[in-house]
């Protein structure tokens, strides 16, 4: 059948906004030699240091559970549904299962994305699941299969690893049994810079080598905070094992810090739901 590329509709006529904005005639290995020399990158932050981070919860209002995260402008949005029977399965199964999609919104990207799942998509969902599966106790409801939905509203780098722990999130607030909270991290190398949470540029920069023997790609992990254990690991591009171990080091440092954050949001919203029954 054929694509339908214009599903959701705009003007008959219309302009690029690239057309209009400042052409930056600059190529990433410009960019990459001027971050080297200032130490900084585009927006400030040192090599190791994390974008501000933004969490909420219920905003899917159809959804069990729902959570919204913001790295800057990096924005993603998932929702967790109710369990039901999985699908096209015969026999019955002493486990549950999780079905995961991961999506590109069409505008989220600066090339117009098609509505139905490319293959980069669904290699992030079935990373999103190998993620998942270890923390959600898929013994507690047999024969039956909790759907989660990632959208990435804007796509401005890191999205699968803030797809990840948004979907952490999300499952705790549906009440889905889970045995730790699990947070994700990217990290981007090129030469001897590690970039943490990268952004849409900096994973353009560490893309490419500079040289046959360079170091140079992306590493993402999720990390279950109790039982200290690394639930998912995925690296593209050509890294030697020293770099490996190091990057691991960091993201795994990383992947604490961001516990507090979650934990404290995840009391807040206990201690609001029941201020609004005490007041029911």
């Amino acid at each position: 059948m054929p694509v339908d590329h214009k599903r959701i509709n705009g003007p008959d006529e219309t302009y690029p906004y690239s057309l209009y904005a400042k052409t930056n005639k600059q190529s990433l290995n410009e960019k990459h030699e001027d971050i080297k020399r200032t130490g900084q990158r585009s927006d400030s932050r040192t090599f190791l240091e994390h974008r501000k981070i933004f969490i909420k919860t219920g905003v899917v209002s159809q959804a069990k559970g729902s959570a919204y995260i913001e790295l800057e402008n990096t924005k993603v949005i998932v929702s967790v549904f109710d369990p039901r029977e999985i699908p096209n399965r015969p026999d019955y199964s002493l486990k549950g299962e999780i079905y995961c999609e991961f999506k590109y919104a069409p505008f989220s990207c600066n090339k117009r994305r098609l509505h139905i799942q490319d293959t980069e998509e669904k290699q992030y969902s079935a990373i999103m699941k190998q993620a998942l599966e270890s923390t959600v106790c898929s013994h507690e409801f047999p024969n039956f299969q909790v759907d989660i939905y990632a959208m990435v509203l804007h796509n401005d780098g890191s999205c699968l690893s803030a797809a990840i722990t948004a979907a952490g999130l999300a499952l705790a607030h549906a009440g889905v049994p889970m045995y730790d909270i699990i947070t994700s991290v990217s990290l981007g190398i090129q030469q001897d810079n590690l970039f943490i949470d990268p952004t849409n540029e900096e994973q353009s920069i560490c893309l490419y080598p500079r040289t046959l023997d360079t170091d140079h790609g992306n590493v993402i992990i999720s990390k279950l905070h109790m039982h200290n254990q690394i639930s998912q690991f995925y690296q593209s591009g050509n890294i030697s094992l020293e770099k490996i171990n190091e990057a691991i080091g960091i993201l795994d440092k990383t992947c604490e810090e961001l516990v507090p954050v979650i934990q404290k949001y995840l009391v807040k919203h206990v201690i609001r739901n029941l201020k609004d029954r005490e007041a029911k």
